[in-house]
């Protein structure tokens, strides 16, 4: 335990585990239940891929998730605590989920004890593959050298700047979740469109409908180009993912498209990181969301 400070993520950040372990980055996960009664820990007791499988599977079963404990939380904290090393906490949307009382409660239980525990807790305003990149920064951040307070700052002042636009497979899951509003619900059952919308600042935003995949996933790459369009920061200054949930090749060609589309336009942009999304928005958006995070950067190249 040598590092200036420590970085903490709830399990939305869907990072992968060898990326986080590879970062020095600890995650605490969420749990998924598929019957109301038992509720497993995402990538300890069930991996995204058996998730997803079920999901499938079991067509009109709609899983749900669980946020971290007090106790979880308390348990990530405590060996940084004893090593007077100070901890960045970073959490899912609270307009989203509770995760983030949990690790404020977890702080003042720990700081009982060790009154000296250094532990910030940042909303991220954002979840999935978006708040994996935001946690990321937070490592680069760290890893280059800046201070515990200078990166906490840093990350308040780029977060609300990360935008999801995404689509999902059909508007079951949104609908059942209470995602989407009775219009777009009635639109959904009568004529089999399917939404695309926009994250940001914790609040999800219908951004159209249209029939088809190959339709919505345009749209989705259309917000992205139009989002680039109206930045004052070029695209070397953004942390880009693409996100999928269970058909990990089409993840892939809709990368390719993307990037594609981007080089065509002039961006000089090489590679888009390709993750898999989690279970705790997979029980909202289905088998099948697919979709960009972007963010601006800790530090610009």
């Amino acid at each position: 335990m040598s590092e200036a400070f420590h970085i903490i993520s709830d399990g939305s950040c869907d990072l992968p585990a060898e990326l986080a372990q590879e970062k020095n980055i600890t995650v605490v996960p969420f749990y998924v239940s598929f019957d109301d009664e038992h509720y497993l820990k995402e990538n300890v007791d069930i991996d995204i891929r058996d998730f997803y499988q079920q999901m499938v599977d079991k067509k009109g079963v709609f899983p749900k998730s669980s946020m971290p404990s007090i106790q979880d939380y308390a348990e990530a904290f405590r060996p940084f605590a004893k090593a007077n090393i100070p901890v960045i906490c970073i959490c899912i949307t609270a307009k989203f989920s509770g995760s983030m009382q949990s690790a404020l409660n977890a702080r003042a239980l720990i700081q009982e004890t060790w009154p000296q525990a250094e532990i910030t807790v940042i909303d991220a305003t954002v979840n999935t593959v978006l708040q994996g990149q935001y946690v990321l920064e937070a490592a680069r951040l760290r890893d280059s050298g800046w201070s515990f307070r200078d990166t906490a700052a840093r990350l308040e002042e780029v977060k609300s700047t990360g935008r999801i636009f995404f689509t999902v497979g059909n508007m079951e899951y949104l609908k059942h979740g209470g995602r989407v509003g009775k219009v777009a619900s009635l639109a959904g059952s009568v004529l089999d469109v399917r939404p695309v919308i926009t994250l940001r600042e914790g609040e999800i935003f219908p951004s159209g409908i249209d029939r088809g995949r190959k339709r919505t996933t345009q749209k989705a790459l259309n917000l992205l180009l139009e989002y680039l369009q109206e930045s004052r920061l070029g695209i070397e200054c953004y942390s880009l993912a693409v996100g999928y949930g269970y058909d990990r090749e089409e993840g892939l060609a809709f990368r390719d498209h993307a990037l594609e589309a981007l080089q065509k336009k002039g961006y000089a942009i090489e590679e888009i990181p390709v993750y898999q999304i989690g279970a705790t928005i997979g029980v909202h958006t289905g088998p099948y969301p697919l979709g960009f995070g972007i963010i601006e950067k800790g530090i610009h190249d």
